[in-house]
């Protein structure tokens, strides 16, 4: 088997897939890189076999099809030290020996027989949804980091697509913190509710930067399949059923604080370098149009306060949190105003953007506090 391929393309097809690969996998085979060859195309698939993803290179020339696993780090490290060129790849069917030509020189190396890579889970029984890149790119960038890490509850270490014929709803929670992304502007007729991994979330959202494509999403009881551009991407959905997150979402939230986000994080982070190393807590403590923020670190002696005006209507209130979650939540609004709603100190408080831009989009942050020490 033989084909002719840019140097530079390939190394820009190769690059966008090599996230999914582990550093140790428990098959070999999946050290490489899977090269498929079809009518003039060259599909090249990399997999962790939880996920696998896969772009299209249309060749200039091409033999004959064929397939081939080549070993993934050693084609990705020379193909970063070539200038832009046309690369001759001769496949050994029999050994599956591999010949690279460039204008400089020629490089071999042992591939493998592409028939033992895993196969790729097929859309059998699945329903679709077209849906816009941009939303799915805010979905994960918005919940992805209230995902927990807790191996014991693996239903919370991804986020819950909930697809209803009146919007779609993702979720993520770690216990400590929960974020709930609503759109209005996309919906199916099929419901369903599909928990999918971090790492193929991270992935396409990589994938998804500074896109504007029409996704190809479908979905059945074990995989998720996007296709979109030259790419297609399916991964496993995480077995189970996700918490009902909506039964602690406080709903009568009578203390709302308004209050510019950037000098709230901002007070937060330099406050919190004075707080305890254990609980990361800050206090907030807010009577009429003032907020005074606190921390101490017993231990060391350490304390900070800071005082900002703000915008509140309810009673007086102190409250706990950790600075970490806020920092994080702050950090992912992107307005320049933020409300805090809070109903009492021993009750979750719900961060919301202070204006949107966009009437389909609604997003709520919900954050537990800490118990202050009297």
């Amino acid at each position: 088997m033989k084909f002719i391929v840019s140097s530079s393309a390939l190394l820009k097809h190769l690059q966008s897939i090599a996230g999914v690969l582990n550093s140790s996998n428990t098959l070999p085979i999946l050290d490489n890189f899977l090269f498929t060859i079809k009518k003039k195309n060259l599909n090249i698939s990399a997999s962790d076999l939880e996920t696998t993803i896969t772009t299209l290179v249309e060749l200039d020339k091409v033999d004959k099809d064929g397939t081939i696993a080549i070993p993934a780090k050693l084609l990705l490290d020379t193909l970063k030290t070539f200038a832009e060129q046309p690369l001759h790849f001769t496949v050994d069917d029999k050994t599956f020996g591999i010949e690279i030509a460039s204008d400089n020189g020629k490089y071999k190396l042992s591939g493998q027989n592409g028939d033992e890579f895993p196969k790729i889970p097929t859309v059998d029984s699945a329903a679709s949804l077209d849906i816009n890149s941009s939303i799915i790119f805010n979905a994960i960038d918005k919940t992805l980091f209230a995902a927990g890490n807790d191996e014991l509850r693996p239903v919370m270490s991804g986020v819950l697509f909930q697809l209803t014929s009146s919007g779609l709803t993702f979720v993520a929670t770690d216990a400590h913190k929960l974020v709930r992304y609503t759109r209005k502007d996309a919906k199916t007729k099929k419901s369903a509710d599909l928990i999918l991994p971090k790492k193929p979330l991270n992935l396409l959202k990589s994938l998804l930067t500074n896109s504007d494509e029409k996704i190809k999403f479908e979905y059945n009881d074990a995989n998720a399949f996007f296709k979109f551009a030259n790419i297609e991407l399916v991964c496993r959905l995480i077995d189970g059923k996700y918490p009902n997150y909506d039964a602690v979402i406080p709903k009568e939230n009578p203390n709302q604080l308004s209050i510019d986000r950037v000098a709230f994080l901002n007070s937060i982070k330099r406050i919190s370098i004075f707080s305890n190393k254990t609980t990361h807590q800050v206090r907030l403590k807010i009577a009429g149009s003032e907020l005074n923020l606190s921390a101490e670190d017993l231990d060391f002696a350490n304390e900070a306060t800071e005082r900002l005006t703000c915008s509140y209507t309810g009673d007086d209130i102190e409250i706990g949190f950790n600075s970490r979650f806020l920092v994080e939540m702050l950090n992912n609004l992107q307005t320049d105003n933020v409300i805090l709603e809070m109903s009492a100190p021993n009750r979750a408080g719900i961060l919301l953007p202070g204006e949107s831009d966009n009437k389909d989009e609604d997003l709520l942050m919900l954050v537990m506090p800490v118990m202050l020490n009297s």
